[in-house]
């Protein structure tokens, strides 16, 4: 079972396997332990509730992670919370209650980023070679990260932040690329000395320099070098068949 929250006041919207969404209370430790049952997803203490989240409630939602995923890419991390109620036509006081600071609202943005390079692996797995799939899912996460100008440092100081509203997030691109670095170490096409916590670097530093003006021109060049170094044997092919 697959947790991804979306931080809200009182209470988060979580997806559960197909991503039916539920309300989860937020409240203390013994204001929960009073009123129900209780799971923990990475040490924090949350009550799920029976309710489904209303369609209203759920159209509303959406339409506001719209919105504002047009404001982050327009302004990357630093959009402004009014600005994004502003143009979804909506009281600041609205958009809080969804989400509270910006690093919550940016949870729920890459959420489906994230799904999506989940996906990315398994299809991977089961489609190409174990060195070939590292590096293109590789080239994938890179993407990703640049996506949203200044999710990488967002993303790097949450990775070892339990508290943090990314945590999860992170936790999840760590391991999928974990696997297919294990499954590619196993067959030897990757180097050993190395594991998910230096792919997860490497990838957040790569989408990094993809959005800075004096690097950009040597995004390509500076990827071939740094999955040539992950291979064992750079002189394979499935570096450049990865970047097609």
């Amino acid at each position: 079972m697959t947790f991804s929250p979306f931080v809200a006041s009182d209470s988060v919207s979580v997806s559960i396997g197909t991503r039916a969404l539920y309300l989860v209370d937020h409240r203390s430790r013994s204001q929960l332990e009073a009123s129900g049952s209780l799971i923990q997803i990475y040490g924090s203490v949350i009550r799920l509730s029976r309710q489904p989240m209303r369609a209203d409630a759920r159209k509303n939602y959406s339409h506001l992670l719209a919105v504002a995923r047009d404001a982050v890419t327009e302004h990357g991390i630093d959009a402004s919370m009014r600005d994004i109620a502003r143009r979804a036509d909506v009281g600041l006081a609205t958009l809080l209650r969804h989400f509270p600071t910006r690093q919550a609202l940016f949870e729920a943005l890459l959420c489906t980023n994230l799904d999506a390079l989940a996906q990315k692996a398994d299809e991977l797995e089961t489609s190409k070679p174990p060195g070939e799939a590292l590096v293109s899912w590789f080239r994938e996460g890179v993407a990703f990260v640049h996506s949203y100008r200044g999710v990488a440092e967002l993303m790097a100081s949450a990775h070892a932040d339990p508290n943090s509203a990314l945590y999860v997030s992170c936790a999840t691109v760590h391991a999928v690329g974990a696997r297919l670095l294990l499954r590619a170490q196993a067959e030897g096409t990757a180097r050993a000395d190395m594991n998910g916590d230096d792919l997860f670097a490497l990838m957040s530093a790569l989408g990094w320099l993809d959005g800075q003006p004096a690097f950009a021109p040597r995004a390509d060049h500076l990827f071939h070098l740094i999955a040539s170094a992950i291979l064992t044997n750079p002189a394979s092919n499935d570096v450049k068949q990865a970047a097609c």
